[in-house]
């Protein structure tokens, strides 16, 4: 059983259409944001106005040119916290609200950040891709 021409044209383009959809020069792209409880914008003007760039390289904010830290670029492609743990949300609020309680002998200072506060700037480093 053979299709009218038409339908199998309809078919073909949608096959393209879904193959060439899924393509991104090499790329990977996603559509999501990590789920932080966080605003990414405030996140952005806390990391200001709180020096984080006096130790870190931060994409998106002028000022963060420091090298005592790591730089964090790429940030939400990362697998590891500090080296201590999975990088998921709870346990990057959880490293930026108290980092000695998670890595005693680390050199990143407890901020005195409140809790929003954290959510907010893991909401910012998890647009880092």
């Amino acid at each position: 059983m053979t299709m009218p021409m038409r339908a199998e044209t309809i078919l073909l383009f949608a096959a393209i259409t879904i193959i060439l959809g899924g393509c991104a020069g090499g790329k990977v792209t996603r559509s999501y944001t990590v789920a932080t409880g966080g605003n990414p914008q405030r996140g952005k003007q806390i990391i200001v106005s709180f020096g984080c760039g006096a130790c870190h390289t931060i994409p998106g904010i002028r000022t963060a040119n420091g090298v005592v830290g790591p730089p964090l670029m790429f940030f939400s492609r990362r697998t590891m916290i500090a080296g201590e743990l999975p990088n998921s949300p709870e346990n990057l609020v959880r490293w930026i609200e108290n980092p000695p309680a998670v890595e005693p002998k680390t050199a990143m200072p407890v901020l005195g950040l409140s809790n929003q506060q954290a959510h907010d700037v893991a909401a910012y480093l998890y647009t880092l891709r």
